[in-house]
């Protein structure tokens, strides 16, 4: 897509799973991707990746629930690139299964800290950021379990809940503004998350989805991108299921 091209992508947790399907998918399109990750060595891969493939990576080490590495990460930008045009908010960690009076508070803590603080921490400084330069689009990572509970998910879930308000609000606020704000929210992944959680748990007889299988991250990637193109040029404040089906 010509959209992207010259163009100035970040994508937080873009050293694995759909955070590097996304990455990849900007790259390849033509945008200049921003990487930013807890992880020195899957950040550091991707941006190889894309750098391999003849596009331009920066990977910067991110801790999405601190403020300070927040602001650091999308002045860095500004300080190269000179603006940001798309961010996809996507760190996430899964956290263990127990049930809510069962669940300890630090887990909770952990959890909230980085799924749903860190959603707010990258669109307030990416915001600003975009405000500066008068235009942008946003798409934060959220989740099925939002629309399909799940037991032992209490915390990963209150969230993901989170997250879609945090989307619906912020878009409310500055779509006259020139940003776009969206969210995604996919089903079942194949991500090393996913499959470090089902690791853990009896594999059904039957698939849940009605599809037969779980998502790709590159199929969730395509769905990133379309939100931020010129394509979803009138969507706002959307959330976008892409669940094979799951919670129908």
């Amino acid at each position: 897509m010509k959209y992207f091209e010259n163009s100035v992508a970040l994508v937080t947790g873009g050293g694995s799973g759909i955070g590097r399907a996304t990455a990849l998918a900007f790259a390849k399109n033509g945008a200049r991707v921003v990487i930013a990750d807890l992880s020195e060595e899957g950040g550091a891969e991707t941006a190889r990746m894309i750098v391999d493939s003849g596009g331009e990576a920066l990977f910067v080490k991110t801790d999405v629930s601190r403020s300070d590495d927040v602001e650091k990460l999308v002045s860095r930008i500004a300080e190269i690139y000179g603006r940001l045009d798309f961010a996809h908010n996507n760190a996430g960690i899964g956290g263990n299964f127990g049930h809510t009076a069962e669940w300890p508070e630090e887990e909770w803590d952990r959890i909230l800290a980085v799924n749903l603080k860190g959603i707010w921490l990258c669109m307030k400084f990416e915001i600003l950021q975009m405000l500066r330069q008068g235009s942008g689009s946003i798409v934060n990572t959220a989740a099925a379990v939002v629309r399909r509970p799940m037991a032992g998910s209490c915390a990963y879930g209150a969230a993901k809940a989170g997250v879609v308000q945090l989307t619906r609000t912020a878009a409310l606020e500055y779509a006259g503004r020139g940003i776009r704000i969206n969210a995604v929210e996919p089903g079942g992944t194949r991500t090393p998350m996913l499959e470090g959680l089902l690791a853990k748990r009896p594999k059904p007889e039957k698939s849940p989805y009605p599809i037969g299988r779980i998502g790709e991250p590159e199929e969730i990637a395509e769905a990133v991108l379309w939100l931020c193109s010129e394509a979803a040029s009138f969507v706002v404040g959307a959330d976008l299921v892409i669940d094979g089906g799951l919670t129908i």
